[in-house]
């Protein structure tokens, strides 16, 4: 897999280009010159289910900086959570022949038709964190497995493998699914971690959300001991929870993540922070490797079916205690991130 990976990631067409900043629309335009060749820009679209936090905003950065770099041209379409509108926005896009179509935590249910589609009018497609399964269509997939392991042993090992947790997690989502799964085995594994309550949902305003939740959650479980641990299974859910947390001045309890942007850094570094430690995939090569695929496919090179990353443990202990960390220099201090 790590040669397939590197066969992604090698694509060295660097074009000089200017692109426009990309707005949080349902059809938000950036144009790119064409390439030194004189050739015509392809059209890119982005057809993302939605774009909430900054893990999406580092995402969509990523594939921007890729399109860039290949001269092309992106269009992204955010659906704002609504599946049919991201149906109706894939279908816009292959009837507008767009020269590649990336696609963004869709489900087969409600794209299967328009993926099917484009793959008849012969437009490259190339998934991310979806569960389309078609034959030519590469998926872009974090190992979610892996993410929700990572986090939930770390979990487990501050614990002692024993105490009551709440899950912060939401149906529907290919990549919440499979996480899902290793959830199950891991309370099959540690018989004395409980499960105390569960909630979720995806929303345009799912921290805050989340964090009026938790709240809740917190004044029903108002004594120190009742509540070990949070797993939040999306940074969204972990930055809500870590607030209100935070707020109740209840911060016995410690939270376990998935996935990571310079917000969440800033978060796990606040003083007396709860968030202890964070699974995930740099949200920035996440795009790029999705958008370098699509212009392997454009070119006729081989992409595999699947190209999965590899994800990193960020643990609060591992972080310098007299300065604030980003994203850019993360890997100063956590060896494995950005490889």
């Amino acid at each position: 897999m790590k040669k397939k990976l590197g066969l992604i990631t090698s694509l060295v067409l660097a074009v000089s280009v200017a692109l426009t900043a990309c707005g949080g629309g349902a059809d938000t335009k950036n144009t790119a010159a064409n390439g030194a060749s004189g050739e015509k820009a392809k059209r890119i679209a982005l057809i993302m289910r939605q774009n909430v936090g900054t893990f999406s905003a580092q995402y969509i950065n990523g594939v921007k900086q890729e399109v860039e770099k290949n001269g092309g041209e992106l269009t992204v379409f955010n659906a704002d959570t609504d599946l049919s509108k991201m149906a109706s926005n894939l279908d816009a896009a292959v009837n507008q022949n767009f020269d590649g179509i990336l696609i963004d935590h869709g489900t087969a249910e409600a794209l299967q038709q328009g993926t099917q589609k484009a793959v008849d009018k012969k437009i490259p497609v190339v998934l991310f964190d979806t569960d389309i399964k078609l034959p030519g269509v590469p998926i872009v997939e974090q190992d979610d497995n892996k993410l929700a392991e990572l986090s939930l042993e770390k979990l487990a090992a501050d614990s002692g493998g024993k105490g009551n947790i709440v899950k912060i997690w939401v149906a529907g989502f290919a990549p919440m699914e499979k996480r899902q799964v290793t959830y199950e085995a891991f309370l099959k594994k540690y018989p004395d971690i409980k499960e105390v309550a569960a909630f979720g949902s995806a929303t345009n305003n799912t921290a805050l959300d989340t964090q009026a939740q938790m709240e809740a959650i917190l004044k029903k479980y108002p004594n120190k001991g009742d509540i070990t641990a949070v797993w939040a299974s999306w940074d969204e859910f972990a930055k809500g929870a870590t607030r209100a947390i935070l707020q109740a001045g209840r911060t016995e309890i410690k939270v376990y993540g998935i996935d990571l942007s310079d917000e969440d850094l800033q978060l796990i570094q606040e003083a007396n922070s709860p968030w202890a430690a964070t699974a995930a995939v740099d949200p920035s090569n996440i795009g790029r490797t999705h958008a370098a695929a699509i212009f392997q496919k454009i070119k006729g090179e081989q992409v595999p079916d699947s190209v999965k990353l590899n994800p990193v443990l960020v643990k609060q202990e591992d972080l310098p205690k007299d300065k604030k960390v980003t994203m850019g220099d993360l890997s100063q201090y956590v060896k494995e991130w950005g490889k």
